[in-house]
């Protein structure tokens, strides 16, 4: 009973910006980490960035500085704020939450495209 939505893919030049949303509803554990990940083509699914319900924060060392993880708990929503974006960038982007009380869970969404053009 726990869906997971992204939005704000799209096609973006390089160099440009571009926020991605992902709200999570359901019966949701309090304490749990939101992220982000991505697939490019012929690679492999990769971490992005994460966030847990304190605030903690982790994010790709290639791609800190460009790219921002943000949470609202109300909410159950992440945030990802993408800048000085490059073709590499280029991928399907996917939203994982994941807790481990009573055990483990773990929900992904569908993803959102993000084109970045040259």
């Amino acid at each position: 009973q726990v869906q997971v939505v992204e939005s704000g893919g799209g096609l973006v030049q390089a160099g440009g910006s571009l926020k991605l949303s992902c709200a999570a509803s359901g019966n949701i554990f309090t304490i749990n980490t939101m992220a982000w990940y991505r697939q490019a083509p012929g690679k492999q699914r990769e971490l992005v960035a994460s966030i847990t319900s304190g605030g903690t924060t982790n994010y790709d060392d290639s791609l800190r500085g460009r790219f921002t993880i943000s949470r609202d708990d109300d909410k159950n929503a992440i945030y990802l704020q993408m800048n000085m974006m490059k073709p590499e960038d280029t991928a399907l982007y996917y939203c994982n939450i994941k807790w481990a009380t009573p055990r483990f869970y773990s929900y992904w969404g569908q993803g959102t495209q993000v084109t970045v053009s040259s």
